[in-house]
């Protein structure tokens, strides 16, 4: 795989490569601010589905457990400006900010920017900087950034109630919260911290409640939500095994052959 990032800064980097596709599962620590130069990104979320393609522009909020799959397209590299909104940046920006803050109860989900031509300009006259040698001096990269938050603002007033959250996750109910996210592959630790519990608290408090352990509820889920796709949505492994958690097909498909007796084609 051919696969480069170049950083103008820590929170600035432009990434590309050519391979078939690239996927992770993650929940990112602060809020990334997207510019598609060219390609196609899948964000599976526990409730819905983004698709984004060249021109979009898009914020995927800090702690939120999100399935990424990313495509070259149409004889390009998947290329994209990535601008990490930092939560010291961010607290910074709004000290200096003299209308109240928006904040509350306000779901944080993924935000696109429809080809904004402020937005689109802003981000666009990153790429010059990243033919340069050395690094760009911090002070550009707080006014690109700023001037970033700012027009992000302008188009969509209610961006606060996301930007503006500086809290962190507090304990939330278990059952209800492994439900709704089990299809996405991530160590136990990161579940234990969107769950507002320690790694010892959270393996505790599951097999509490659920009878067993972590990783064998999450296995079972898995292939039972599979087990859903491929024979209700009649999807092949190939397009399943991806989005409900699994690393690679054949590890996939001796697991759901293990739990069901036949290999994931017939259950088609």
């Amino acid at each position: 795989m051919d696969f480069q990032i170049q950083y103008l800064t820590p929170d600035i980097k432009l990434s590309s490569y050519d391979d078939k596709l690239f996927k992770t599962e993650t929940v990112f620590e602060y809020h990334m601010l997207v510019w598609f130069i060219s390609g196609e990104t899948k964000i599976i979320q526990a409730d819905k589905t983004y698709v984004f393609k060249a021109g979009d522009i898009f914020l995927i909020p800090r702690n939120h457990l999100a399935t990424i799959i990313n495509y070259p397209k149409d004889g390009l590299p998947h290329k994209a400006v990535v601008m990490h909104l930092t939560t010291e940046r961010l607290k910074n920006f709004y000290s200096s900010v003299d209308e109240q803050r928006k904040t509350g109860n306000h779901k944080a989900s993924i935000h696109r920017f429809s080809s904004h031509p402020l937005l689109s300009s802003c981000l666009a006259s990153l790429i010059p900087y990243f033919e340069m040698e050395d690094p760009l001096p911090e002070n550009i990269a707080h006014l690109k950034i700023t001037e970033a938050i700012s027009i992000v603002r302008e188009i969509d007033p209610d961006i606060d109630y996301i930007l503006a959250d500086f809290d962190e996750p507090g304990k939330v109910d278990l059952i209800s919260f492994m439900e709704k996210n089990y299809m996405f592959n991530m160590p136990l630790e990161r579940f234990g911290y969107l769950t507002g519990r320690s790694l010892s608290t959270f393996n505790r408090d599951f097999r509490k409640i659920f009878q067993t352990t972590p990783q064998r509820w999450l296995t079972q889920k898995r292939l039972e939500l599979a087990y859903y796709h491929l024979s209700e949505k009649n999807k092949k492994p190939s397009d399943v095994f991806l989005e409900v958690g699994f690393e690679d097909l054949s590890h996939f498909s001796h697991a759901f052959k293990k739990q069901y007796g036949f290999a994931p084609s017939m259950a088609r």
